[in-house]
């Protein structure tokens, strides 16, 4: 898996977050787990 630039990554056990700066290969680690990928909030619309 590579680190997207601009997209942030959630630890599921601990709740800490991180902003990837600088993309590459290889995964961000947390609590000794991989960190997963946070989903952007849906915006609400404006009718």
């Amino acid at each position: 898996m590579s680190n997207t630039l601009g997209k942030r990554y959630r630890c599921e056990d601990c709740g800490t977050e991180a902003l990837c700066t600088k993309p590459g290969a290889g995964q961000i680690e947390c609590c000794e787990k991989p960190m997963v990928l946070q989903e952007p909030k849906p915006v609400p619309s404006s009718d």
